[in-house]
């Protein structure tokens, strides 16, 4: 499938900067299985839903991923001021990291990142590389903690620097299980007001686990979709999990999936006949339109960059022509994008 198909025109001032306060004061676009659209608020969820829908989300949590430094002087030069966004863990010392510049790294590079974390740079792949630290396991983790920066997205670090009210505003009220170097967005728009309205209403919720990598902020560089290959990422759901879910859908209830991350987790752990299963591995799904859900009826998420795989996903999700006429409404009605921006809530197309 051509990729120019999922492109579209965003005015620049659309992308949110920050996140609306209080969160679930964010604006929400209602997308039916009719196609027709909806203006609605996050905080107004409860009334789209139904007593026994079940809410599944991603309890990943955001690590400080982004460190600053130098390649330290080589024989043939000076030192260079370099980058670096960890995405993966190896072993206990080793990573593998989007670096910028990548090009100014070889292997067999020293790096001094932040005040005192050291590595080498073991080999180099395009703009991957993958560093052997000096420090290693949970000393090493606290450490990144300790000088790390939470790593936004390109679209918002490119207009302003982390700061202090990002390493709040950039996790999740459910962040739990470090790993991720970028938060599952639509989880952004919960507060605990809403949480207590939606079990008013007998709104149950289940929690997996997909850890977010660097590889969500790379564009689609090929022509065509079969083309694309998707960083792989850790994902987990339950046994315990997998069982309730089951038993939800085997009741004509309906899980509704809090963002892509979710999506995507859920339909890695289902088999051709829906059923779900426990799930503990790598996943690297790629969901374009013609795609067969098999699990979720309904998918709460942000506004995603043209040409993304997000943006196709939700296409496959709530049909094409639908997602791109939605997406027209959005920009005209003048929708926050993005990670800090507005949500919008789809119904599956059948």
């Amino acid at each position: 499938m051509d990729v120019s198909f999922f492109d579209f025109d965003l005015p620049e001032e659309l992308i949110a900067l920050r996140p609306a306060n209080p969160r679930d004061s964010a604006r929400m676009l209602v997308v039916r299985e009719s196609g027709e659209f909806e203006h609605a608020y996050v905080r107004d969820l409860p009334s789209y839903l139904r007593a026994g829908d079940v809410m599944v989300f991603n309890d990943t949590k955001v690590i400080p991923a982004r460190l600053r430094g130098i390649r330290l002087p080589r024989d043939d030069g000076p030192a260079a001021n370099v980058e670096v966004t960890l995405h993966k863990r190896v072993t206990e010392d080793r990573v593998l990291a989007f670096a910028k510049p990548a090009r100014r790294l070889a292997a067999g590079d020293r790096l001094q990142l932040g005040q005192t974390i050291q590595a080498e740079v073991v080999s180099r792949k395009g703009g991957e590389v993958e560093l052997r630290f000096v420090l290693s396991g949970a000393i090493l983790d606290s450490t990144i903690a300790a000088e790390g920066e939470m790593p936004l997205p390109p679209y918002i670090a490119g207009k302003r620097k982390a700061d202090a009210r990002d390493v709040s505003d950039y996790q999740t009220m459910f962040a739990r299980e470090k790993g991720s170097v970028a938060a599952p967005t639509a989880g952004l728009h919960f507060t605990p007001e809403l949480l207590t309205r939606l079990e008013a209403q007998s709104i149950m919720r289940e929690f997996v686990t997909l850890h977010v990598g660097a590889g969500t902020f790379l564009p689609v560089t090929a022509n065509d979709t079969a083309e694309h290959k998707m960083h792989s990422e850790w994902a987990t759901i339950s046994e315990e999990t997998a069982t309730h879910l089951n038993s939800v859908r085997a009741n004509g209830r309906r899980i509704v999936a809090v963002g892509t991350t979710s999506l995507r987790t859920l339909e890695s752990a289902a088999d051709e006949q829906g059923h779900i299963k426990r799930f503990a591995c790598e996943t690297d799904i790629f969901i374009t339109p013609g795609y067969r859900f098999k699990t979720a009826d309904i998918l709460l998420t942000n506004f995603h960059l043209p040409r993304s795989t997000l943006f196709m996903l939700v296409c496959a999700f709530a049909g094409t022509e639908r997602m791109k006429a939605a997406y027209v409404e959005a920009i005209a009605r003048a929708y926050r994008f993005y990670s800090y921006g507005d949500a919008c809530l789809l119904f599956r197309a059948r």
